[in-house]
């Protein structure tokens, strides 16, 4: 069993990237926050997660990633928009 800094590490990297990887691939950001909730539920569902900090850890991370796609997909379409003008 994984100590709970590595966790606690993993919890505040891993759903932040899995936003972005999932807006990437769907070229829709709130589809990508949407499998990676289901992926962390699935975990919890699991019992990979049990403690309320990671918890914590895995709603900033997911906050954090959506900011930055929904950022990432607002850029997008602005470089879209120009190129296409």
């Amino acid at each position: 069993m994984a100590a709970l800094e590595t966790k606690l590490m993993l919890a505040l990297l891993l759903p932040g990237l899995l936003v972005v990887f999932f807006t990437r691939v769907t070229f829709h950001h709130f589809v990508g926050l949407a499998l990676t909730i289901a992926l962390i539920a699935a975990s919890v569902y699991a019992g990979y997660t049990h403690n309320w900090i990671l918890y914590v850890a895995d709603a900033l991370s997911l906050t954090v990633g959506f900011w930055y796609a929904t950022r990432m997909v607002k850029k997008a379409k602005k470089q879209g928009e120009q190129l296409d003008e």
